[in-house]
C-alpha cells in the first residue's frame, strides 16, 4: 500500500497535467474531473493491477468512467502511468485526437470503456461484473458514477442487477459533489440519502471524505473484504477541487481557461 505522501503527489499531478490539458484547448470539463481526481491517484497508482506495457492483459482490472466527461483527469492519471506520452495530452478534444472529450476505448489505450451517455457506462461495468463472477476470475472491476448521473433510471436498473446478484468484485464510486450542469444536485433532482437507497439495493456503502486517500485506500480495502454484495463508495467531493478558478463554482462543468488561469491555479498546486 502507497503512503498517503506518494498518492498526494500523484493526485497533484494528475490535477496540473489535468488543467494544463484543458487550458491548451481553452475550454474543457474542469469540474466534474478535478472533483474525482483522488480517486483516480489511488486507483491507477496503488490499488488496480495494470500494466502500461501490456494494457490489454486479460486478468487486468478494468475501470469504467460512467461520468465520461471526467475524461480529462483520466488521461491525466494514464499518461502519468505510462499508458502514452504526456505531450498528447496537449491534443485533448482536438481534430483527429485520440483523448476525445468523453472517454473512447477505441482511440485511447488504456480505456476499457467508451461512455458519455449518462448511466450507460454503469450498465457496462455492471455487466463486466457479471462476466467476472460467470468466469470465476480474481480481478475487480472499478467504476465512477456523478451524483447528477444518480438521476438516470438506467443507474438503478444496474444497481438492482448487481445487488441482486451479489457482484463482490464491483466497486463503484460516486463523485457526490453536489453540482451538476443546471445547478446544485439537491435543487435539480435530490438524489440525497444516497447512503440509504444503496443498502436498499442490496449494497455495501461507506460514505468518505472523497480527497483523502488514505480514506479512499481504507474504503477500498474494506470493499474488498466484503463478500455476497457489490460495493458503492460514496466520496464527498469539492467540484473544481484543486483549480483555483472554479473551487466549488456550479459554472465549472464545461468551461473557458485561459492562460492566466492555468498558471495561477498550478502555481498555487506547487
Amino acid at each position: 500500500m502507497k503512503d498517503r505522501q506518494y498518492l498526494e503527489q500523484k493526485a497533484k499531478e494528475i490535477r496540473i497535467q489535468t488543467i494544463e490539458s484543458i487550458a491548451h484547448l481553452g475550454v474543457g470539463h474542469v469540474g466534474g474531473s478535478m472533483s474525482i481526481v483522488d480517486a483516480l491517484a489511488v486507483l491507477y497508482f496503488d490499488v488496480m493491477d495494470i500494466d502500461p506495457k501490456d494494457p490489454l492483459k486479460a486478468d487486468r482490472d478494468r475501470f469504467v468512467l460512467s461520468k465520461g466527461h471526467g475524461g480529462p483527469a483520466v488521461y491525466s492519471a494514464l499518461a502519468l502511468k505510462g499508458y502514452f506520452d504526456v505531450e498528447i495530452l496537449k491534443t485533448l478534444n482536438a481534430p483527429n485526437t485520440k483523448l476525445p472529450s468523453h472517454t473512447d476505448k477505441n482511440l485511447t489505450t488504456g480505456i476499457d470503456m467508451t461512455t458519455g451517455s449518462l448511466g450507460q457506462g454503469f450498465s457496462a461495468a455492471v455487466g463486466m461484473a457479471k462476466a467476472i463472477q460467470m468466469d470465476k476470475a480474481p480481478y475487480y472491476i472499478y467504476t465512477i458514477i456523478g451524483d447528477g448521473e444518480s438521476q438516470e433510471g438506467q443507474i438503478w436498473e444496474a444497481g438492482m442487477f448487481a445487488g441482486s446478484q451479489k457482484l463482490d468484485h464491483l466497486i463503484a464510486f460516486t463523485d457526490y459533489n453536489k453540482m451538476q450542469i443546471d445547478g446544485e444536485t439537491n435543487d435539480v433532482n435530490a438524489v440525497a440519502p444516497l447512503d440509504k437507497k444503496w443498502e436498499a439495493f442490496n449494497w455495501h456503502v461507506q460514505v468518505i471524505d472523497g480527497h483523502d486517500v488514505e480514506a479512499i485506500q481504507k474504503a477500498i480495502a474494506n470493499a474488498k473484504e466484503t463478500t455476497g454484495k457489490p460495493s458503492m463508495i460514496i466520496l464527498n467531493t469539492v467540484k473544481g477541487k484543486g483549480a483555483l478558478f472554479c473551487e466549488g463554482d456550479i459554472g465549472s462543468h464545461n468551461m473557458p481557461v485561459t492562460k492566466e488561469m492555468c498558471e495561477e491555479a498550478i502555481a498555487r498546486l506547487k
